[in-house]
């Protein structure tokens, strides 16, 4: 029988020779056509923003944001109130309004109605926009989120917003904020001992395509890792939204996203630690996830 062989294994006999990508090559993302004749983009970038190490920021709207704010659950769902989630999506209201997102905030919605809700956010046109952001504060489990009536993959959410679906989004930031558990697990913590210490130019210009990754540029933020419980006060809100959001004031418009969320993480992982009369839930430690696919620096600079 013959043996099956992964791409890894494919001899440079079997495909054609790789071209590497130029970085003379014009205007990527212009409004040339596939063989198909359908368009295969509607943003126009010139061939030095295509190959920064940082993404077009200066377009004329920073773009818009959704948050989807889930408190209360039909009963049958059986799930309990979630307090102090109004802290949470009040924060990051300001904090991206402060950033110069257009933001829309939405509560208690239902699958479906997180559904339609992003996937008409994804038909939008974002020629004119930097990026995209949204944040989802609910009831999850591992690659789940809840509506107030049923759960959806979040995988489902975010399908709209890929390169090849929605074209005006391509090669640009989409951003995913999600505050949800995505298991039941406790994280007990180690101890650690520390010791004190004291322009284009007038001429038509001549469009060529460059091809990209339709799962690129994606940054899926996450409140913990697979399988834990994600923490919330009732009071000031969750510890990964509280953590966020004073970073987004302190650096937002001065550091890179990625660093942000590693500063993120070390906030949620020193700062806090559960304090309940349960002793199975007492002394509890809790770090987000940070899956990025971005392929170059995300900067909220100034508008």
């Amino acid at each position: 029988m013959e043996e099956a062989m992964s791409p890894e294994c494919v001899s440079n006999t079997d495909v054609p020779d790789a071209k590497p990508v130029s970085e003379t090559d014009a205007f990527p993302f212009g409004k040339s056509k596939s063989q198909s004749g359908k368009p295969v983009a509607t943003t126009i970038q010139t061939a030095t923003e295509f190959f920064s190490h940082k993404y077009k920021m200066d377009y004329p709207n920073r773009g818009k944001a959704i948050i989807i704010n889930n408190k209360k659950f039909n009963p049958n769902t059986g799930l309990n109130e979630r307090n102090g989630t109004d802290q949470d999506a009040s924060a990051l209201c300001c904090r991206l309004s402060e950033l110069d997102f257009d933001v829309d905030l939405f509560h208690n919605l239902k699958a479906e109605e997180i559904k339609v809700t992003l996937q008409k956010a994804a038909e939008l046109d974002h020629r004119d926009n930097d990026c995209f952001t949204c944040a989802i504060l609910s009831h999850g489990e591992d690659g789940f989120i809840w509506g107030i009536d049923r759960m959806i993959p979040i995988n489902d959410l975010m399908e709209p917003f890929k390169g090849n679906k929605c074209l005006s989004l391509a090669g640009k930031p989409k951003i995913f904020f999600i505050q949800a558990c995505r298991g039941t697990k406790f994280d007990d913590g180690v101890d650690m001992n520390v010791a004190d210490a004291k322009g284009f130019m007038d001429v038509e210009p001549q469009f060529s395509l460059q091809k990209i990754p339709s799962e690129a540029d994606f940054l899926i933020a996450y409140s913990v890792v697979p399988g834990y419980y994600s923490w919330r006060n009732s009071t000031n809100g969750s510890w990964f939204v509280q953590a966020l959001s004073e970073v987004l004031m302190k650096h937002g418009q001065t550091v890179d996203l990625l660093t942000m969320m590693t500063r993120v993480n070390q906030i949620v992982a020193n700062k806090f630690q559960s304090n309940t009369s349960h002793s199975d839930m007492n002394e509890k430690k809790q770090i987000p996830c940070v899956t990025s696919m971005l392929t170059k620096e995300v900067y909220f600079t100034s508008k």
